[in-house]
């Protein structure tokens, strides 16, 4: 069987597409899957360190304002569609999957035009325009977030099946977690990030849970700065008076390379609101305080914060509400609460989707048989 994948700009749009390569090669072994996205894109790095074969495309982005370039755009997004068209010719994909951004749109209108099943998947609980486009046109609509839904007019076509999370996620447990950690497995574990370059807000608010809560022997907290706020983050330490070597309790890192064994072993997350991170921690029910990226595209970040709240599965604090203070009160309440972080617990793992891989392969394999 022959597979296309299309999805670029972010590796939001990327990572998904990686995962459901795996998925169809794991379903249909000998499977040939080829990756359409934008020659000048992440992408185009990503995808052939990953062996996937990878065709390049004329494409880019529409501005969000009256511009010039935008007639450069449609010229490009006109390109794009007749390389796709000729690439799904010579190819002839039993299926075409899109993840999202601007190069799906050339490809999947073209698959459409060609007769072939496809699928798009959304990660985000506000749809991104591209997809709210094609969803008129595709076979299957595969979202995350049951929120999403509602900007879908063609409701028929919509199946929530959550967003594929890394095997390695699933499989770590507690103790194992708590042990490469190198923390005390009976102890509360808070772990607090803000992605891999980081989040300065989150960063400044928990210099002061640092103050707060070094050397309490309820908890630990582990507080990763991202790259380039490490040593602003140590300095700032220091200054406060915060022992990180003698706490006891509390471990500071730049970057975390196994964050399964963080996720796993965590009690309560302190995080953005990427698709990608709260489909790991609702996969484990883990609760949080989810601070959303404020200049996130359409502020996506915090339509996807919101629906965890919703269901009470975290509290959602604003960028430019966040302050130590805000921060200390919030942690102090839950660690003080343990019936509702339970609650919370139970929530998050309610709204995981474990399968979420399998069913986004099912409904492919769906759409294959019906044609």
């Amino acid at each position: 069987m022959r597979f296309m994948l299309t999805g670029g700009g972010t590796g939001g749009h990327i990572y998904p597409a990686l995962a459901i390569a795996r998925g169809i090669r794991d379903r249909h072994p000998g499977a040939e899957i080829v990756y359409i996205g934008t020659a000048r894109g992440m992408e185009a790095d990503i995808i052939p360190k990953e062996g996937l074969p990878f065709i390049g495309i004329a494409g880019a982005g529409l501005q969000r304002k009256l511009s010039f370039k935008n007639l450069l755009v449609l010229w490009q997004a006109c390109r794009g569609f007749s390389q796709a068209l000729a690439a799904i010719r010579r190819f002839r994909p039993h299926a075409v999957i899109g993840t999202g951004g601007y190069v799906c749109g050339p490809v999947v209108l073209a698959a459409v035009l060609c007769g072939i099943p496809t699928l798009i998947h959304e990660q985000n609980a506000l749809p991104g325009i591209t997809n709210r486009i094609l969803s008129r046109f595709v076979d299957r609509v595969a979202v995350t977030f049951s929120d999403s839904k509602k900007h879908f007019p063609r409701k028929e076509k919509v199946r929530l099946t959550g967003l594929p999370v890394r095997p390695e996620i699933l499989r770590t447990g507690r103790k194992e977690g708590m042990e490469k950690l190198g923390f005390k497995e009976n102890r509360f574990l808070l772990l607090s990030f803000g992605g891999s370059r980081g989040a300065r807000t989150i960063n400044l608010a928990m210099l002061y849970v640092l103050e707060r809560f070094a050397g309490d022997a309820r908890l630990n907290i582990l507080h990763v700065t991202g790259n380039t706020g490490y040593e602003e983050f140590l300095d700032r330490c220091r200054k406060a008076g915060v022992d990180l070597d003698n706490a006891g309790n509390v471990a500071v890192k730049p970057y975390i390379y196994d964050m399964q064994d963080a996720l796993a072993a965590a009690d309560l997350v302190v995080s953005r609101a990427g698709a990608a991170t709260l489909a790991e921690i609702t996969a484990l029910g883990v609760p949080a305080v989810l601070v959303p990226y404020p200049y996130a595209s359409e502020n996506h970040q915090e339509f996807n914060a919101r629906a965890l709240e919703k269901e009470g599965a975290a509290v959602v604090v604003p960028d430019r509400d966040l302050n130590g203070e805000l921060l200390c009160r919030l942690i102090s309440k839950l660690l003080d609460d343990p019936a509702r972080l339970g609650a919370m617990a139970s929530a998050s793992k309610k709204l995981g989707k474990k399968n979420a891989l399998q069913d986004i392969i099912d409904c492919v394999d769906e759409l294959i048989r019906n044609k």
